[in-house]
């Protein structure tokens, strides 16, 4: 017989609606204006570690559901929006597992004329407010990334040759395979496998600073030209939400954007031209701000105490 339950019953719906409920007070106590954003859009998303999910129209033409609402929502402050945020269903192909899924909610939102230490605490404060536990905003630890990979795996980030990441992981077959020829894929894996699960499981950590070719749409550090002004929070090792002092010169963002499908073709993954309409704001003019997305089914499992996203989900993603 065709399994037609939900995976989750109406507590664990009921428990998401509260949390959602609180967000969105979060965001109504700060002054931070509800948008929305399309699902739908002509261009993928160039981010080496992402794939976009593709569609095809009835006239033929190929679309792709959006991997985050962030090209939109920069384009809304580029056209003079206030303090923005939206709460959305995003996807991404070849996402599986305990803590992902290939369509899941991203709780998303910018503040005008915040820096990176603003923009850290607004995230902890909204963390704190949805997991309904305050002081998990005061009680927190934070990591330069440099000082996380020196002190948990022995790495000089900004001097660790790829050779010397895949002989970090000599005893791991697998981690090593997966390496493969990307140093900053061997970052990301030594990041998730060996460096945060070190973290304090009842604390939030926050890790910034991240290496300049990790910046993806931050901006560089003023001061330090080898680090950009991203960050990202973790309880435990689960990571919760990814943020940026964002980058508005347009020059640069195209740059990267190339830099990003060179990459892709290397790979062999899917390629899709960078959104110019994205270029088109930035040149037109994006006020200083800074964002973050959230993974709400993420929190979710941090208030239910689960391990596995397809507790908190009312149906986990069908099989191909």
């Amino acid at each position: 017989m065709t399994q037609w339950r939900p995976s989750s019953g109406p507590a664990a719906a009921q428990r998401r609606a509260a949390l959602l409920q609180r967000a969105r007070d979060y965001f109504a106590a700060h002054d931070i204006l509800a948008v929305d954003t399309p699902a739908l859009s002509r261009y993928a998303a160039s981010d080496p570690t992402i794939n976009s999910l593709a569609v095809q129209s009835a006239l033929g033409k190929k679309l792709f559901l959006q991997t985050s609402p962030e090209f939109c929502m920069k384009r809304l402050l580029a056209a003079g929006y206030p303090d923005i945020y939206s709460i959305c269903r995003v996807f991404r192909e070849g996402e599986a597992g305990k803590r992902h899924a290939q369509e899941f909610t991203l709780a998303e939102w910018y503040r005008l004329g915040f820096d990176l230490g603003q923009m850290i605490d607004d995230t902890l404060g909204f963390i704190a407010v949805c997991l309904d536990k305050s002081r998990l905003a005061q009680q927190y630890i934070q990591y330069e990334y440099a000082e996380a990979f020196h002190e948990f795996a022995g790495i000089d980030v900004f001097e660790v040759t790829l050779e010397q990441l895949r002989s970090r992981c000599m005893n791991d077959e697998t981690l090593q395979a997966d390496i493969g020829t990307d140093r900053n894929a061997g970052l990301d894996l030594i990041m998730s496998a060996v460096i945060a699960p070190r973290f304090a499981q009842d604390q939030l950590t926050v890790v910034r600073h991240y290496p300049a070719d990790q910046a993806a749409l931050a901006r560089l550090n003023g001061d330090d030209e080898r680090v950009a002004d991203r960050f990202e929070v973790f309880l435990g090792d689960l990571e919760l939400a990814n943020g940026y002092v964002e980058l508005s010169n347009p020059l640069e963002q195209q740059r990267r954007m190339d830099r990003d499908l060179d990459i892709r073709q290397v790979a062999g993954r899917e390629q899709s031209p960078g959104d110019p309409r994205l270029i088109a704001a930035l040149e037109h003019g994006l006020p200083e701000c800074a964002g973050v997305a959230v993974g709400v089914e993420r929190l979710h499992m941090v208030f239910d105490q689960t391990s596995d996203i397809g507790d908190v989900l009312t149906f986990v993603p069908e099989a191909p």
